[in-house]
């Protein structure tokens, strides 16, 4: 059996380092942006996968990376 670990908004915040604040999570959640959460009575959690699979889908690929990863496939 798979363990389901959550996150407190605050912890969230701890995650991002400050720069997600606990008000702009709030603010997205009345939105609906943002990472996946799970509401139970007032409790709002946020499960550890959905930001990792969030993380992932907000990742940016510089262009630099991929040119390089080409070139090597030159054989240049």
């Amino acid at each position: 059996m798979t363990e389901n670990k959550y996150l407190t908004t605050e912890e969230v915040a701890e995650r991002y380092r400050g720069e997600i604040s606990v008000g702009t999570l709030r603010n997205w959640r009345a939105q609906r942006v943002g990472p996946p959460f799970v509401k139970i009575g007032k409790s709002v959690l946020y499960p550890v996968q959905a930001l990792d699979d969030w993380d992932k889908k907000n990742l940016v690929i510089c262009r630099a990376s991929r040119k390089l990863s080409v070139s090597e496939g030159d054989g240049e």
